[in-house]
């Protein structure tokens, strides 16, 4: 594998270090509490969410997508498996799976501040008083900072503009310039790097160091953004039971999740396990150029190992996934998680975002249509969990609801060879 790997082809890694859930719910028993506790806070500001953005007040604040069947053209890969998109692509306000994310770590940050300033009275205080006047003033003498590819940042710039805080986005310069402008469009400070993602956080963590007033929000260290990811997992059997979806491990469900430094996927796939148990498997997909948290996980160094330590450029058309090393809270955290990591090249990703529109009417990012190339992969791979059974698979689209036309334009011709 290695030599495929390092040639930047398409590879599947077993996680040869996955656990059964009963052996970790001991460990992890405090983690699972702090995901029903950031659950508990999405539910404490959804009132402040429905007041800010007319676009939550449908579902009363909730953030929630919807699992819809996916033709078996583009779904399944040549099987008959039944095939569902989580459609985080299309999540209001911020259009990716980092508005769970981003947003509670906001809110946890909105809220330590407004009950230590007295703000808010206590936690069960009504949260809209954080969208009045006041509230708003004293946010203004604090700003949220964050090292992002896109779509953290905006998840972040969006929701924290909304409550008056200040807004710095510090971004590698070859993210994707449309992001950059709907951040400045929000009022945040774009900070451009002519380095990496990595280079681009660790300035971003030092520049807020020392700070009071600077709250970083660590995309390869937060325990709030990988909470509020969790929450997504927590609630999965709510929308699996309409679909006639029973979850054991004679009928398992493989979650099929786009990776980068892992926090969203990383939280999806222990909020998903805990919930639903051993029938539950989580494959994560990277990018063949970034393979970050395979590598991770493979060699047990987590991130202090780095795609180029293999001589892979990082770089990829999937800008949310084009991170050089994963992250070490998360890594630690899945190692007994995960089932097994895949990658997909460019050109794969291209092509899955053209099947997704054309045959699906699906619009999606490369790195959310990275997750197509899933299930064929996860069945070629031989998973002991899967032989001889039927299993369900759910497909996540992390983001793309928000891309200009102009952008996607070039994506199409891209998987067309126009491009």
């Amino acid at each position: 594998m290695e030599a495929a790997l390092r040639a930047g082809k398409p590879v599947f890694w077993q996680n040869p270090l996955r656990r059964p859930v009963d052996e970790l719910r001991g460990e992890l028993s405090g983690v699972l509490a702090d995901i029903r506790a950031a659950a508990a806070r999405f539910s404490r500001f959804a009132p402040l969410l429905a007041e800010l953005f007319p676009e939550l007040r449908p579902t009363g604040g909730v953030i929630e997508s919807q699992l819809l069947p996916l033709p078996e053209a583009i779904g399944a890969g040549g099987g008959r498996e039944p095939v569902f998109l989580k459609a985080d692509h299309l999540l209001p306000v911020a259009g990716s799976v980092k508005a769970r994310g981003g947003f509670h770590a906001v809110l946890a940050v909105a809220e330590r501040l407004a009950l230590a300033s007295g703000l808010l009275a206590g936690p069960d205080a009504d949260s809209r008083l954080l969208g009045e006047g006041r509230s708003r003033a004293f946010f203004a003498g604090h700003t949220l900072s964050v090292g992002s590819t896109g779509n953290l940042g905006l998840s972040i710039g969006i929701l924290g503009r909304a409550l008056g805080f200040a807004v710095t986005v510090h971004m590698s310069d070859d993210a994707r310039p449309w992001k950059k402008e709907k951040l400045r469009e929000a009022g945040a400070t774009v900070v451009e790097h002519a380095g990496d993602y990595a280079a681009a956080c660790a300035t971003a963590r030092a520049a807020a160091a020392g700070d009071p007033t600077n709250h970083f929000i660590d995309d390869e260290n937060s325990r709030d953004l990988f909470l509020g990811y969790a929450v997504a997992g927590l609630r999965l059997p709510v929308q699996l039971r309409p679909l006639g979806i029973v979850v054991s491990p004679q009928r398992p469900l493989c979650l099929h999740l786009p990776c980068g430094v892992g926090g969203a996927p990383g939280g999806i796939a222990l909020g998903a396990r805990l919930t639903l148990g051993d029938g539950a498997l989580a494959i994560f997909v990277e990018p063949a150029e970034a393979p970050c948290m395979l590598l991770g996980l493979a060699t047990g160094r987590h991130e202090a190992v780095s795609v180029k330590d293999m001589g892979l450029s990082g770089r990829t058309i999937a800008d949310g996934l084009a991170v050089p090393r994963p992250s070490g809270l998360v890594c630690r955290l899945v190692a007994p998680v995960v089932d097994g990591v895949c990658t997909v090249t460019d050109a794969a990703m291209a092509g899955h975002v053209v099947a997704a529109w054309k045959r699906a009417g699906l619009r999606l990012e490369p790195a959310a249509a990275a997750g197509l190339a899933g299930p064929a992969m996860t069945r070629a791979a031989g998973l002991p969990r899967l032989a001889g059974k039927t299993a369900s698979h759910v497909i996540w689209a992390t983001g793309g609801g928000m891309l200009p036309d102009e952008a996607f334009e070039e994506i199409l011709a891209m998987g067309e060879g126009r491009g």
